[in-house]
């Protein structure tokens, strides 16, 4: 038994959102959830998938989207839909329920009148997920950009104008040469606890050490450092990851990039 329901702020508390579930009075989370309250005003959906397990239902996967104009990635894409996240965890893996989560973005879209869905991956290094299943659905590629991400998009008209990836600058990266930068926002509840590690870190280390809020969609959409647009690392002026990985993954890529 599966479905699939709406959160919204009447039914979060109730339900949680995906991430971080079991961790929903520490600080990620709670940036998270307030986040997306004012997000759900802009039209973003939140879609929990709930299967049956020990005679209760529990979620193993959710959709994140909202109208291309407020969209918190490195995408140009007004009158469409861009998705966020998109996540189905452990044996419900390859069950449709990926399809099924999907749908409800494709008709949401529609009833809209969009031009179609946008999708951003990449093959490694994070948490996009991967272009197999965007392919299954009729998603075509419209662009790519540094370091390996990939823009996919299902258009519903053939007249409608592709979305793209913003442009991205060099110039811009220089100017954090020093020490460790962190851009990030509260998109993702896991960024919070991988900031406080390195910015001890950083002050243990005596490294400079500076954290960029990206405070709302444009900044997001715009930064000119990286299309991820949620998180990334800078390092002595050289882009490290885009992943809010485990400290000891993020200090080896940290100290390799030197």
């Amino acid at each position: 038994m599966a479905k699939i329901i709406d959160i919204n702020e009447e039914n979060m508390d109730e339900y949680k959102l995906f991430c971080k579930k079991s961790q929903s009075k520490e600080k990620g989370y709670q940036n998270k959830a307030k986040w997306i309250k004012e997000r759900f005003k802009e039209g973003l959906k939140y879609k929990l998938l709930l299967v049956k397990e020990s005679n209760k239902l529990t979620s193993r996967g959710f959709i994140e989207y909202i109208p291309g104009e407020y969209n918190w990635r490195g995408i140009q894409a007004d009158g469409w839909m861009v998705i966020h996240c998109l996540w189905v965890v452990g044996k419900h893996k390859k069950k449709g329920h990926g399809s099924k989560l999907l749908e409800e973005c494709f008709k949401d879209a529609k009833g809209q009148g969009l031009f179609g869905v946008v999708i951003m991956t990449a093959e490694k290094g994070g948490w996009l997920p991967k272009k197999a299943l965007f392919l299954k659905h009729g998603f075509e590629k419209v662009d790519e950009i540094t370091p390996n991400y990939v823009l996919y998009a299902k258009a519903f008209a053939d007249d409608a104008p592709l979305p793209k990836f913003f442009p991205l600058s060099e110039e811009t990266l220089k100017e954090y040469n020093e020490g460790i930068t962190i851009f990030n926002s509260h998109q993702c509840p896991y960024v919070y606890d991988i900031v406080e590690e390195l910015k001890e870190y950083a002050h243990f280390k005596n490294i400079p050490f500076q954290e960029k809020v990206l405070k709302d969609c444009k900044e997001a959409q715009q930064n000119s450092i990286n299309a991820y647009g949620t998180y990334c690392i800078i390092c002595n002026g050289e882009f490290v990851s885009y992943k809010a990985r485990k400290m000891k993954e993020t200090l080896n890529l940290i100290i390799n990039s030197k």
